[in-house]
């Protein structure tokens, strides 16, 4: 059964109302969208522990835990294998919101998915077409297949999926991260982590998977006992 643990603060509130609008299915393993193909990863795509966010670039707690939070879980975990960071849409209306969430999704195809995201977090909120234009340029990438993809809005449907993703888990506002280990069907057991905690919460939870990973590769399998 898919376990759910809330951070503490604000937990029960939290809690409540996902059950009361939405609730939180149980079922033999963790939702499938928690692992997808094509998702950008930053950092070791086979690392032990799954970060995911779900955020805004128009939201100034998303830049806070960008700027503050972020650089520490880089250095200390992403960079070190231990964690793999994935990044998901919840822009929180129209314009801006969903014209940025475009925008770091058209630079993916041209692989630069995580400069375009690093770089919104540092536009000082400008994200008119032709900022994120001229964001592109600054990267190196091929005008004229930025601009057509942008202003064709095709990634819309794929935004509003993740939209709906984070619905089915509770969660209504941003930033908002899911914790779990990387091998889903194996070990279904989520952390949703609601708001931008300091490093100290994030080093606290993956601490503790990493800590259950470890002690259940030492264990004997039911199998090699059997043999024995």
């Amino acid at each position: 059964m898919t376990t759910i643990r809330f951070q503490p603060i604000f937990v029960l509130i939290t809690i409540c109302f996902s059950l009361l609008f939405f609730g939180v299915p149980s079922s033999a393993k963790a939702p499938e969208f928690l692992i997808q193909e094509d998702d950008v990863v930053r950092g070791d795509p086979k690392a032990p522990i799954t970060l995911v966010e779900y955020s805004d670039f128009t939201c100034h707690f998303c830049k806070k835990f960008f700027h503050e939070t972020f650089p520490k879980l880089l250095s200390e975990y992403i960079e070190t294998k231990k964690v793999r960071f994935v990044y998901r849409d919840f822009p929180r209306g129209f314009g801006s919101p969903l014209r940025a969430a475009g925008a770091t999704r058209c630079a993916g195809e041209q692989d630069a998915f995580w400069p375009m995201h690093d770089r919104l977090f540092n536009s000082n909120g400008q994200f008119s077409p032709e900022n994120l234009k001229q964001y592109a340029t600054e990267l190196q990438l091929n005008p004229g297949e930025f601009s057509k993809c942008l202003d064709s809005h095709k990634y819309f449907p794929d935004i509003e999926k993740d939209l709906t993703d984070a619905g089915s888990l509770g969660i209504r506002g941003t930033p908002a991260f899911v914790l779990f280990p990387t091998q889903v069907p194996d070990d279904p057991n989520l952390i949703v982590i609601p708001g931008a905690f300091p490093y100290e919460t994030f080093k606290e939870e993956i601490d503790k998977l990493l800590k259950l990973q470890s002690l259940s590769h030492s264990q004997p399998s039911a199998s090699s006992l059997a043999r024995k």
